[in-house]
């Protein structure tokens, strides 16, 4: 039964522009608003006058703020950097190292100043929680996003994907396959979980899979939670938020977490080995939206239509990660085949969580985590 899955989707994962002036970027919303005010109400290109206006309004803005995004996960360094060569616009990046929760919470910190984040790369439980914080949007390539991986009015669109691994120094500790093997004794103080499974999206895919290895499933994550008590109560589990500098100074040997993002750690890291859990193979996308208090309304904007450009896509791409464009672009012959064809097979049948099962996990993650590895 072992297939290789390139893409989340090959196993089924489940004239209204305002009056603008031509040939300049938005200058007033109908009602003597200003620009930024147009741009804020801005729910697609066209709304601009179309791609040149919306770039020539962005560059007025001059600068765009993101966070949470550490440069070496799913090549976000490369991205930043070329969108802003691309653009002449200065990239704000703030706390790379946050999780999702953490970008929810600046953007009520900071909002109504220059310093709010304008965009935000959310794991689905935060995203699914804060949906009245994002102003709707669709970018040029809309129609080659498949329905399921986006909200009908643009309020949030999957970006990037992957399936949650175990990724372990094989220099360090044993060889690993199940995650069973993690209780052994060989394992105490060396597993590290990346993040809180209440705020970071990684950190609950891979409370799914662990409840999926041990009879749960993604209605039931009990099973997970319960996994984790085992490796706690064993001395196995490591309350440290793994790093690259974590795992190359080998405080950190284990970690679970994204395969694109511990596939990375293998350039630096010799001996470093990365393992889908046949017995529970767990996918997943993040949620790519815009701040509606975005500072920059019309960078935000020319961000998303950059990430979901074909320029974009295949950025993520080289970072190991696989974009929500794949099939289509491998369809149209744009995607970069060899990076495509070099994506790890993945053996077992995946469980992609619903919207409404990852409400629900959440829930019972923000009642039980805390007590049971806090």
């Amino acid at each position: 039964m072992a297939r290789e899955i390139r893409h989340l989707r090959n196993v089924g994962i489940g004239l209204c522009a305002l009056i603008l002036t031509a040939c300049s970027a938005p200058s007033d919303d109908g009602d003597g608003g200003d620009g930024a005010s147009a741009a804020e109400e801005a729910t697609s290109a066209e709304d601009f006058g179309g791609m040149d206006e919306l770039v020539a309004a962005a560059q007025e803005e001059g600068e765009l703020n993101v966070i949470a995004l550490p440069p070496d996960w799913a090549n976000y360094g490369e991205i930043i950097e070329t969108f802003s060569e691309k653009y002449d616009i200065k990239v704000n990046s703030a706390q790379p190292d946050a999780a999702s929760q953490d970008e929810i919470n600046a953007a009520n910190q900071l909002e109504g100043t220059d310093r709010a984040p304008d965009v935000f790369d959310l794991g689905q439980s935060v995203a699914l929680a804060n949906t009245d914080m994002f102003a709707p949007y669709q970018v040029e390539t809309w129609d080659s996003i498949p329905d399921e991986f986006k909200d009908p009015d643009g309020t949030w669109v999957n970006d990037y994907g992957g399936y949650m691994s175990i990724g372990y120094d094989s220099n360090e500790v044993p060889e690993v396959s199940t995650l069973d093997d993690l209780l052994g004794s060989e394992f105490r103080g060396s597993v590290a979980l990346n993040g809180d499974p209440t705020q970071a999206g990684a950190a609950f895919s891979g409370v799914v899979m662990a409840a999926i290895a041990n009879g749960g499933s993604a209605d039931d994550v009990a099973p997970g939670v319960e996994y984790f008590q085992k490796l706690n109560d064993a001395g196995n589990f490591l309350p440290v938020d793994p790093t690259p500098a974590t795992v190359e100074s080998g405080q950190t040997p284990v970690v679970i977490d994204w395969d694109y993002l511990n596939a990375a750690l293998a350039e630096d890291v010799p001996g470093w080995t990365v393992v889908v859990p046949e017995e529970a193979v767990v996918g997943g996308y993040y949620f790519q939206a815009i701040n509606a208090d975005a500072p920059h309304p019309a960078a935000a904007r020319l961000w998303q239509e950059f990430l979901y450009s074909d320029e974009g896509q295949n950025l993520w791409l080289k970072g190991g990660a696989r974009p929500v464009r794949a099939e289509a672009m491998a369809e149209e012959g744009t995607i970069d085949q060899e990076l495509y064809d070099a994506l790890p097979p993945v053996e077992g049948e995946p469980v992609i969580p619903t919207n409404e099962q990852t409400e629900q996990a959440a829930q019972y993650l923000s009642e039980n985590w805390a007590k049971v590895v806090g």
